[in-house]
């Protein structure tokens, strides 16, 4: 066990897959982990596989702005300082899904949920000695884009379409984030690959079979894709930005990590967030 003083982890999405591993690994090296995430009965299950004092269960629906508000003051009111932030929070919808703020399901989930506890807790990560935040989607992979004339998908929804464009703002909100000046708080882009998590997640029977069945002979074992995620909350990479693609650092200077386009996205973002009274 590493010679490490307990840290302080939340993770979003940490009641399944790779979340919920990353929970069980922190945890069994004393730390203290909250896990957000909007299913109960998983939460209640992840409590009692944990057995301890050190784990709390927060949920939280984050594709709701007011959700996320709320889980950022849960925990501001119960911790002076935060050492990592995971992100895992992601859903597929198969459909066209509105959330109560009126955006797109997607969009919302796996993008704006993670742009706001980014930066809604980085008051509590610079107050810790050696903070980061591991943005976990798919840096690395050029496939997909935003939709600048139509980024909440109004028009031309799709499954795929929808994951590519939150998958590649993601990306771009890597390098936003990184680009602030003042942030003690190093942000990681991680890309896991193809791994054995997240089947049960897919609306579709046939497709959580299918998915299950490519799973047995073609992904990496859990275990294996949390590995850097676990050491990076101990040892973070030097740079404000870093970038992994199933181990392999990923160039910077790659078109879908464009500083413009990053700034594009955010200033985006803030007139969203202001539109609907909340700011960025």
């Amino acid at each position: 066990m590493p010679d490490q003083p307990p840290k302080t982890v939340i993770i979003s999405g940490g009641t399944t897959g790779m979340g919920r591993a990353v929970a069980l690994e922190r945890l069994a090296r004393g730390d203290h982990v909250t896990v957000i995430g909007s299913n109960r009965a998983r939460g209640r299950a992840l409590l009692d596989r944990a057995a301890g004092t050190n784990l709390r269960f927060l949920q939280a629906d984050l594709s709701s702005i007011a959700e996320v508000e709320r889980v950022v003051t849960d925990i501001s009111e119960r911790h002076q300082a935060i050492d990592a932030l995971a992100l895992f929070a992601n859903r597929i919808s198969a459909g066209y899904a509105g959330t109560p703020d009126g955006l797109e399901y997607t969009f919302a989930l796996y993008y704006l949920s993670r742009h706001l506890l980014g930066h809604r807790l980085r008051p509590l990560l610079d107050a810790a000695p050696d903070p980061v935040i591991v943005n976990v989607a798919g840096v690395g992979n050029t496939a997909g884009k935003i939709f600048w004339d139509d980024p909440q998908l109004t028009r031309r929804y799709g499954q795929v379409r929808a994951q590519l464009q939150a998958g590649r703002a993601n990306d771009l909100l890597g390098v936003a984030f990184a680009g602030q000046a003042g942030s003690k708080a190093r942000y990681i882009l991680y890309h896991p690959g193809f791994t054995r998590s997240g089947a049960d997640a897919h609306p579709n029977p046939l497709v959580r079979n299918a998915i299950r069945l490519l799973a047995r002979f073609f992904a990496r074992p859990v275990a294996d894709a949390i590995r850097p995620i676990v050491d990076w909350i101990d040892h973070p990479p030097a740079g404000a930005l870093s970038a992994f693609d199933r181990g392999k650092p990923v160039d910077l200077s790659l078109k879908t990590l464009n500083p413009d386009d990053a700034a594009r996205l955010a200033a985006y973002t803030q007139d969203l967030l202001r539109s609907r009274g909340h700011t960025s």
